[in-house]
């Protein structure tokens, strides 16, 4: 699997982290930056540019997620989110990662890197990276209510 990933100045370690503990746990790596610190970076582009390189891999039949990275991880979510194609969910939790897969096919995890310690957030991604689709009938219905919307601006009830 293909794994998109971005930050901030304050998920640079935990960003470097990953990359090097989830290339040797066989996934390719593809990191969007930034390449070093700098306190007073804009994270949007970082994260949007990888959550635009998830929804391409996707489309061309690519299994790829993305991982976004911040000091809360909401600015993050939320740059990700922007892009037409991409359920990114901020998880605090294995429940609330695993969730994030199972419930609403997300596609970007955002883990805010200044909330947990390394072995925390790295168990976090994991278990997000692992987790399938459930397909379930309840679920499918709904994310194609959210992707109805985000192409028509129509709400379907």
């Amino acid at each position: 699997m293909r794994v998109h990933i971005a930050t901030d100045h304050a998920g640079l370690e935990l960003s470097a982290h990953l990359i090097e503990h989830l290339t040797a746990a066989g996934y390719e790596m593809v990191d969007h930056g930034p390449q070093s610190y700098d306190p007073q970076d804009d994270y949007p582009g970082f994260c949007i540019n990888a959550a635009a390189a998830v929804v391409v891999d996707q489309q061309s039949g690519v299994e790829a997620l993305g991982i976004v990275l911040g000091g809360s991880g909401n600015g993050e979510q939320i740059a990700a989110n922007k892009v037409r194609g991409i359920r990114a969910a901020l998880a605090w939790s294995l429940d609330t990662a695993r969730l994030a897969r199972q419930h609403n096919d997300a596609n970007v995890i955002a883990v805010g890197g200044r909330q947990h310690s390394l072995e925390e957030a790295t168990a976090i991604i994991e278990a997000f990276l692992a987790e399938p689709f459930s397909g379930d009938e309840r679920h499918v219905r709904r994310i194609g209510k959210i992707g109805h919307y985000e192409q028509t601006r129509e709400i379907v009830s």
